[in-house]
This record gives C-alpha cells, sequence and structure tokens, in this order.
C-alpha cells in the first residue's frame, strides 16, 4: 500500500460495531490498557460505536456471538501483538486493524526481524543468539564489549540488560531467558536512536529519542518525564528522505501493514542501523506513533480514526516500495 492508496472511511457507522481489544496476558498489560482506553475515548469523540474486550476474561465467547463488525486491536506483546490474535480473527472472519498474521508475527521475533533485514541488505547491530551460558565467553570474544542482551520475542524493552563486564553476561541471559529461551545478545552501538512511525504505507515524520537512562527502557518509553522526543528529528532533509525510505523498506520486509514503528540506531555515518518493527505501537502520552502524526498535521482522534481504516485492507504480504 503505498500513500495513494489510503482507505478512506467518511462516516462512523461504516465501521459497524467495533471491539477494542485491550489488557491481556502479556508483560506489556499495563500498557495495553493505557493504549486501549486512549482508542476507545477516541472512538467515542468520533462517534464510532465501540466497546472495550480485555482478552484475559475469555475472548473467543465475546467476539463469537456475532456482535462485533471489527476490531481495533490494542494488545500488546504476546499473545495480542504475536499473531495469535490475528490468527484466532481470521478463523472468525473479523476485520482487525494492522498487521496480518504473518506480519505481526514475524514483527514480534527481533531474531527473525534482524535476519530478514540482513538479506535485504539493510544494516543492524551484529549480534548473535545465546542459547545457554556455556557461550558467554565465545559470544564476549566474537562481539566484544558492552553488548545489549534481550529476549528475541518481548517488547517494551522486557527483559533488557546492558552487559559493561563479560561477568555479566550471564546474570543477564538469565534475565532474559525468563521471558523467552531465545535470547539476543547485540553489540552495544554507540549512536542516536531514532523511530518512524508508518500510517497505510506512508512514513510520517521521524522522531530523535533522548534518555538520561542507561537506554531507552520500560521506564523511559512510559513514564520518565525525562526522556526528550525531537519532531522533527533535527536530521536534514536529504538524511531524513533517505532515513524514511529504508525504513520503509525494513516494515515491508517483515510483511508488517497497515500502521506500526520502525526503531533504528544512526552514528555520525548516516547510516541507520535497524533494531526492529512494532506492529502494534504503544498509544499513550509518551508514545511515539501519535508524535509523528502530530508533526503531520493528524491530531490523535485522526490517527486512531486511520488506523481503524486499516480494518478493510488485505493482510496479505506487503512487498517493499
Amino acid at each position: 500500500m503505498s500513500s495513494g492508496d489510503r482507505i478512506r472511511i467518511t462516516d462512523p457507522k461504516d465501521f459497524g460495531r467495533v471491539a477494542v481489544l485491550m489488557g491481556g496476558v502479556s508483560a506489556e498489560r499495563e500498557i495495553s490498557l493505557m493504549t486501549g482506553q486512549a482508542v476507545l475515548a477516541a472512538l467515542h469523540r468520533r462517534g464510532v460505536n465501540a466497546m472495550n474486550i480485555d482478552p484475559k476474561d475469555g475472548l473467543p465467547t465475546e467476539l463469537m456471538g456475532g456482535e462485533y463488525d471489527r476490531v481495533w486491536i490494542a494488545l500488546h506483546g504476546r499473545v495480542g501483538e504475536d499473531g495469535c490474535i490475528q490468527g484466532l480473527l481470521e478463523v472468525l472472519q473479523l476485520p482487525y486493524t494492522g498487521s496480518g498474521v504473518l506480519g505481526s508475527a514475524i514483527g514480534m521475533d527481533k531474531l527473525r526481524s534482524k535476519q530478514l533485514f540482513v538479506c535485504c541488505g539493510l544494516a543492524t547491530p551484529a549480534f548473535r543468539v545465546m542459547w545457554s551460558a556455556a557461550e558467554a565467553s565465545a559470544i564476549v570474544e566474537t562481539l566484544g564489549l558492552p553488548l545489549i542482551v534481550k529476549p528475541a520475542g518481548e517488547g517494551s524493552s522486557v527483559g533488557m540488560t546492558k552487559v559493561d563486564r563479560a561477568e555479566e553476561l550471564v546474570p543477564a541471559w538469565s534475565e532474559a531467558s525468563r521471558y523467552d529461551a531465545c535470547v539476543l545478545v547485540e553489540e552495544w552501538f554507540e549512536g542516536r536512536e531514532f523511530s518512524m512511525p508508518v500510517l497505510q504505507g506512508e512514513a510520517l515524520p521521524i522522531i530523535r529519542i533522548e534518555t538520561p537512562r542507561v537506554f531507552y527502557d520500560y521506564e523511559a518509553k512510559y513514564f520518565s518525564d525525562e526522556t526528550l522526543y525531537f519532531c522533527p528529528s533535527g536530521l536534514d532533509r536529504d538524511l531524513e528522505t533517505s532515513c524514511r525510505k529504508a525504513a520503509l523498506q525494513a516494515f515491508a520486509a517483515t510483511g508488517a501493514s497497515g500502521w506500526g514503528r520502525v526503531d533504528f540506531l544512526m552514528a555520525e555515518d548516516g547510516v541507520p542501523r535497524f533494531l526492529e518493527v512494532n506492529t502494534v505501537p504503544g498509544m499513550t502520552s509518551h508514545s511515539l506513533v501519535p508524535m509523528g502524526a502530530a508533526e503531520a498535521g493528524i491530531d490523535f482522534d485522526e490517527l486512531v480514526w486511520r488506523i481503524l481504516e486499516t480494518s478493510f485492507a488485505d493482510k496479505g504480504v506487503v512487498h517493499g516500495p
């Protein structure tokens, strides 16, 4: 879908009755509830007949009665963002927002995402998979120090640890493996952090992030008032244009569609190193997609509306621009 292919809905009645899925059972439940409530309020302000459903309370029963026409997915993390809910909704033949099963599953898997970035010629920080404590010495020898350790299948920086000394790697791996058997160890890449929202095939303005914390962790993302956001990003026009193009390629590489966010780091060489694609980013007061949308002249309620429009889109694999 290109920027010229936006699906436009003008009458809220055309959406029918909308279920906003929020909460769920993942480690990101708290943020999902915040996102879902903000989305629900925006839909109500725009006249959409929307109700909230928490999958923790029994999702299939709620949705199988034929009372809903489509779904706004506000679930973050496992079961909600990884293709599971999307697969269920496909079976129930209920249209839903955002990426399909494949794009959702790959976007949630940091390892497969990075492998696809590499295959598409996109830069990403060097990495190794760590399956056991016995691999620690070899990984340090290969990647050097410092390192960042993260579970491959979690979001919102859950289970992530920076490793400055070799003896810290095994404890960091143990922490990450609480969340996922597949643990990703990356080189610590010194560079500025950026994020680019995507909406219906369009690259929205890039946001530059600065945090006084060790890295842009859970607290910095959702609660800290010390995190600084710059939109416009401060990049010169040509560099921002090239980064937007590369970020759209990264988004398409994972099969993502509809809306989302692409995160990357960049040093002075001007080459973006892609970290991941988020297929259901946060929509809270500290979230990045609303910031980029606002810079593009799209207010929060309009953003939520346009994301709901993606429920009318084909969920097939999206090919790159």
